[in-house]
């Protein structure tokens, strides 16, 4: 089953401890020294790219691991949404 959800990374809050890189694959280090998110080209339905932040709309079935790597990183710097403004669904399945 397919899940549409919203990735958030704060790149100005990540140090570049990659925790997120063991978790999701979709996360990889950057030429910065920080994580960026490389999209697999069928699963994210849009994506956009603020200075220091990306967003991407997934609609696949990796939710888990994209909430994995929320909780993993030690700096908060990724969350995790419904597309339709819900709960963050980083903390969803510790309900």
């Amino acid at each position: 089953m397919t899940t549409e959800y919203e990735v958030r990374l704060d790149r100005d809050r990540c140090d570049g401890i990659f925790a997120c890189l063991v978790r999701d694959d979709r996360f990889a280090e950057a030429a910065d020294g920080l994580a960026t998110i490389e999209v697999p080209n069928d699963s994210a339905t849009s994506e956009r790219t603020a200075e220091m932040e990306l967003v991407t709309t997934f609609d696949d079935d990796r939710v888990d691991a994209a909430r994995q790597a929320a909780r993993a990183c030690p700096v908060d710097a990724i969350s995790v949404s419904g597309v339709d403004g819900g709960t963050n669904t980083a903390e969803a399945d510790d309900e």
